[in-house]
């Protein structure tokens, strides 16, 4: 069962999270209906999301015996055999998805634009430099929206470009751990790496983080954004997002870290208390002041 359990990847789950973002960005975390159907929709992203990562690793399963971490994954290690992982992948899938339809049509619709973004990254886009940090990035969004639409409130621009490119910072920081972490080796891995160069990369990822901490900034003091929280004091959790991005970096830079996003938000205590202090000023602000 341990092993099953690892195959699904639940520590991958907390990317699901993005689901409450319409739920807390439109002032319902008082209405108990809307958060059970936000809850309901992230446990099915849960299940359709470990269903797209078993598909992923059965699709790598020779590159990733390579590689020195991802060869200890259930299926590279043979923990788990092909034909059960199929199975499971399957059952997964059309669990989460059937239960999507009888939530909510568009969440369904949603649910299954993530799923086939994901196959199709899976088999090839994975392999198309920018192209496959970019579908990291809208499976993301995709995440935001389906929260949205679920609890049928309107989707933010700023809820958009912000999660675009917050998820660009993170896709760019993990190719560039991947580059240097497997060197020489890092095409056998994942073909786009022969495209990349820790300075290309360096310079992707100065812009996309130039431009998250920017465009945060402009959601924070946009007029419009004042209006419909009915606060003016959004700017205050500005500082947990430029320590979030600038912990983030030095966590690339100066610790070789950036491999797995996930697993440095559960590792590394100063980016974890950072984003729980955001979140708590983020309710606090907008429910209360």
């Amino acid at each position: 069962m341990r092993t099953i359990l690892a195959t699904l990847r639940p520590q991958q789950w907390t990317k699901n999270f993005v689901v409450f973002a319409g739920l807390i960005f439109s002032q319902n975390l008082g209405n108990s209906h809307l958060i059970l159907k936000t809850v309901l929709g992230f446990v099915l992203f849960c299940l359709l999301s470990s269903s797209v990562y078993i598909f992923n690793d059965l699709m790598d399963v020779e590159s990733d015996r390579k590689h020195p971490s991802k060869r200890n994954r259930p299926i590279a290690s043979g923990r788990i055999k092909i034909p059960t992982a199929i199975v499971i992948s399957i059952i997964l899938a059309v669990l989460a998805l059937g239960l999507s339809a009888w939530l909510s049509p568009v969440f369904a619709l949603t649910a299954l634009a993530y799923f086939v973004l994901n196959l199709l990254y899976s088999v090839y886009l994975k392999n198309v430099v920018i192209i496959d940090v970019m579908c990291i990035a809208a499976g993301f969004v995709i995440r935001a929206v389906a929260g949205a639409v679920l609890i049928g409130v309107a989707i933010s621009a700023w809820l958009i470009v912000c999660t675009t490119l917050l998820a660009l910072f993170l896709g760019f920081g993990k190719r560039r751990y991947e580059l240097v972490l497997l060197e020489n080796q890092a095409t056998d891995h994942r073909k786009s790496l022969s495209e990349y160069s820790p300075y290309f990369l360096d310079q992707m990822i100065s812009v996309v983080t130039a431009s998250t901490v920017i465009a945060y900034a402009f959601y924070t003091l946009s007029p419009e954004v004042e209006t419909k929280l009915g606060t003016q004091h959004m700017d205050l959790t500005i500082p947990f997002v430029l320590y979030g991005v600038f912990r983030y970096l030095y966590l690339i830079h100066q610790k070789e870290g950036g491999g797995s996003p996930t697993r440095m938000l559960l590792t590394d205590k100063p980016i974890l208390v950072n984003i729980i202090l955001w979140l708590a000023a983020v309710i606090l602000i907008v429910y209360f002041f």
